[in-house]
């Protein structure tokens, strides 16, 4: 899979009363080894809820985080709030969002980083990074590869190490085999600092407190470590 130029991918969409444009945040391929197929979901940068196009107070009272996911057949918006709510995650055919999406996905040019070295070298040059961090559950016959832009990345010269921290990506379920592959991606923030695992961070409902009666949000809390295989590119600009 050729990394994407981040700074220049966007989904724009169709409905003449809102050709709405969103900044590409991820990439994640669902790859059906069984059936030799696989699908591309693009996962948006997230805004807040608004009255779009509206004379003033722009911003609804009852505000939330919307973020976007567009699939070959399926779109996902979240929706978090201040509190859980049932409508966090609404699935709706691609093309009952904004009539449809048109894609400009840029690739490359992309150069993968193969050792430390080059690692440290295009972080300090302040080179775009694009990580990629391939799953697979053998079991299932399902792979994934879920690519993003590396927004944070920690280094230390001294012995040469790194590591990455970048979200939200979207992390698919490989542990099972859903009537719709939509249905088992979730939102998380990935870390790695070896090419041999990754862990990730899930948003899930969580306590905001230890008593029982304690209200629940939507929060990166759930941590999942995974085997996988981790490639780092610099895009040439």
């Amino acid at each position: 899979m050729t990394p994407l130029d981040y700074g220049r991918s966007f989904v724009i969409g169709r409905a003449p009363a809102n050709e709405v444009r969103f900044w590409v945040e991820s990439r994640t391929r669902w790859i059906d080894e069984r059936a030799g197929t696989h699908e591309d979901y693009v996962q948006c940068g997230s805004c807040k809820s608004e009255d779009t196009f509206a004379e003033k107070d722009l911003f609804l009272r009852d505000n939330y985080d919307f973020l976007p996911v567009f699939g070959p057949r399926w779109g996902i918006v979240f929706r978090r709030k201040s509190v859980r709510h049932d409508g966090y995650r609404e699935v709706r055919e691609a093309g009952g969002w904004w009539d449809g999406q048109s894609y400009r996905l840029v690739e490359g040019p992309a150069r993968e980083l193969t050792s430390q070295d080059q690692i440290l070298e295009a972080t300090y040059a302040h080179l775009p990074l694009v990580s990629q961090t391939e799953i697979a559950d053998p079991a299932t016959g399902l792979r994934a590869i879920i690519e993003a832009p590396v927004k944070t990345m920690n280094t230390r010269r001294g012995p040469g190490i790194y590591q990455v921290d970048t979200g939200p990506v979207v992390l698919p379920d490989l542990s099972r085999r859903p009537e719709r592959s939509v249905d088992a991606l979730r939102l998380a923030f990935v870390a790695f600092n070896v090419p041999g695992f990754a862990d990730f961070v899930v948003e899930v409902p969580t306590p905001t407190g230890e008593s029982p009666e304690a209200a629940e949000v939507f929060h990166y809390s759930e941590r999942v470590t995974l085997p996988a295989a981790n490639r780092l590119y610099a895009i040439e600009v």
